[in-house]
């Protein structure tokens, strides 16, 4: 911060004595508080372009040179680049918060697709009288039998949890439908009382879009750990881990932002070109991703290429394991809280 010095040598901030032009117990600069205009302007001008500067190098570095960021962190090169915390909070933000303000482009008629996923829905009915015969019998329609057994194995196939309900309970006991499925179909025909398909599956995908910053942010530690357990305990902290991981989920989601506007832009252009520079463009950023955490890994951990390779593929794998099974764990979370 420029500005005129006090001649005052006690810190405003603190109170403690200040020796040159910085206090060496909370580093405020012991500049005069009142200041001119000029002095406003000018100040805003450094502070801007300085930020500007060190943010621009950092993404930079993020997206190019795997590792560097957290190779100079760790080394005490901390001023000139955007901290790891600050850095992931604001690519995490400006993530999940600017493709919502891109423009639509889709004109999508919502009456029209209710009105066919409507259809759909009728359809499914029908099906399931054709399944059943119309005569009616102690108010339960009867059921149609073949060699294997009733017909209707799937709850979707029901008109409601009534009906549901009815058929299940005639039902030879192999023939019933396991505890996991009656849950679903129940959830599902109280979501389709109230709601229509598509409006289901926009609801899922909403609740999934506004928690899954949460989710990746959960699952954070867990990649630091796994990074832990693959590398020597004394030689690295759990903190160099924690940086390396901030760094790289940090990569990971300016990647998908990149992703998202190319996409939002360019596929409602529909064209041949169109489809396939979106193709190249989304071949290449998967294939600089894998080789980004290969790479970074190297340069992070400085071991052996072909024990770099290994551990590198075993936490991949591990990974992919973890993020699918709380994908599923997630989705069905978001399914159950619908209301």
């Amino acid at each position: 911060m420029s500005g005129d010095l006090r001649t005052e040598k006690e810190c405003e901030n603190c109170g403690y004595t200040v020796d040159v032009a910085y206090c060496s117990k909370c580093g405020q600069k012991n500049v005069e508080t009142r200041q001119s205009f000029w002095h406003l302007i000018t100040h805003f001008a450094e502070d801007f372009t300085h930020y500007d500067s060190a943010f621009w190098k950092t993404i930079k570095y993020l997206l190019l040179r795997p590792a560097k960021l957290t190779k100079e962190y760790l080394e005490g090169y901390r001023q000139r680049y955007v901290a790891p915390v600050k850095l992931y909070i604001f690519i995490s933000f400006i993530t999940f918060f600017l493709p919502n303000l891109y423009p639509d482009f889709t004109n999508k008629d919502k009456e029209t697709t209710e009105h066919a996923a409507q259809e759909i829905q009728e359809e499914r009915h029908v099906t399931l009288d054709e399944k059943i015969n119309t005569k009616q019998d102690i108010s339960i329609r009867k059921l149609t039998f073949n060699e294997t057994g009733f017909l209707i194995s799937n709850p979707m196939t029901y008109k409601s949890i009534k009906e549901m309900d009815s058929i299940e309970a005639i039902k030879p006991e192999h023939l019933k439908l396991n505890s996991f499925k009656y849950k679903i179909g129940k959830k599902i025909l109280t979501l389709y009382k109230h709601n229509t398909p598509l409006q289901v599956g926009e609801k899922i995908m909403e609740s999934v879009s506004h928690n899954i910053s949460k989710a990746i942010f959960v699952y954070m530690p867990f990649f630091a750990f796994i990074l832990w357990l693959f590398h020597g305990k004394k030689r690295w902290y759990f903190f160099d881990h924690g940086i390396f991981t901030l760094h790289y989920f940090s990569f990971l989601l300016l990647a998908t932002l990149m992703l998202a506007t190319i996409g939002h832009f360019i596929i409602p252009i529909e064209t041949d070109f169109s489809n396939i520079l979106v193709a190249i463009f989304v071949l290449l950023t998967m294939l600089w991703t894998v080789y980004y955490f290969y790479r970074s890994h190297r340069k992070m951990y400085h071991e052996k290429w072909i024990i770099n390779f290994i551990k590198c593929t075993l936490m991949l794998i591990i990974n992919l394991v973890s993020i699918i099974f709380l994908t599923i764990v997630f989705i069905t979370f978001a399914f159950y809280n619908l209301h």
